[in-house]
Parts: structure tokens; C-alpha cells; sequence
């Protein structure tokens, strides 16, 4: 008997491939509007304004030694001094500045101009390229 020869025989192999890709596509825009409105406010504050009183108290009094500023309640007295010649220079307090403070409150009032910014989103819907619809 006789050899048999040997044959290769080939048997195909199918293998599958995957290839993902990904495309952009319009889901929707969304549109974005500002404006700016104004409104009108009326500003308030209570404001104080000092307003100062000045009594002239003539003394004409002999004095050692010049007397120091100093308060009476609400009043503040400032010395004012002057020389006089007579035999001997002396100190003579010649009158006191009586300043007396009277607070007062009003009301200001004075019409603003206020601004602020609104902001409108509208959402618009978008194309989608694979089948030309909007």
C-alpha cells in the first residue's frame, strides 16, 4: 500500500471588529436676551445738622492765671482774656464765648434711578443632520 500524501486543508476564521464613532447633533439651541429695566425709589435718610449759638457774657473780672475752656451741660465756655495796663499789667477776663449746640433731624428724601438685569432663556429646538428635520 501506498502512502497518502497529506494535504493542508484551510479552514477561514471569521472574526468581527467593532468601531464606535461618535458626530455631533443639534439637540436644541438656547437663546439668551438682556435687558435692563429701571425703576424709580425714593431714598430716605434722617440726617442731623448741628447749628451753633455764640452768647457774649461781658465780665470785666481780675484773674491770676488764664481760666481753662471747660462745659456747662450742653454749653461750652471759652475764656477770652485781655491785658490792661494800669500800675501793675494784670489778667482781666473780659467776657466768655457761651456756645450752646441745637441738634435738629430732617428728613431727606430725594427720588433714584435703580437698574437691574433680567435675563430671558428660550430654549429653541435644533436640527439633527442624519435625517434633515428640524
Amino acid at each position: 500500500m501506498g502512502e497518502i500524501p497529506e494535504r493542508d486543508e484551510l479552514i477561514p476564521l471569521v472574526e468581527e471588529q467593532l468601531e464606535v464613532g461618535k458626530r455631533e447633533v443639534e439637540r436644541g439651541r438656547v437663546v439668551v436676551r438682556k435687558r435692563v429695566e429701571a425703576r424709580e425709589e425714593l431714598a430716605e435718610a434722617v440726617l442731623h445738622r448741628d447749628e451753633l449759638s455764640v452768647e457774649r457774657v461781658p465780665l470785666g473780672v481780675p484773674v491770676d492765671a488764664p481760666p481753662p475752656v471747660r462745659e456747662e451741660g450742653d454749653v461750652l465756655i471759652v475764656p477770652v482774656l485781655e491785658e490792661q495796663l494800669v500800675v501793675q499789667t494784670r489778667l482781666i477776663l473780659k467776657e466768655e464765648l457761651r456756645i450752646t449746640r441745637h441738634r435738629r433731624a430732617e428728613t431727606f428724601r430725594e427720588p433714584v434711578r435703580l437698574r437691574a438685569e433680567r435675563a430671558e432663556v428660550v430654549r429653541e429646538p435644533g436640527r439633527d443632520p442624519a435625517d434633515g428635520t428640524t
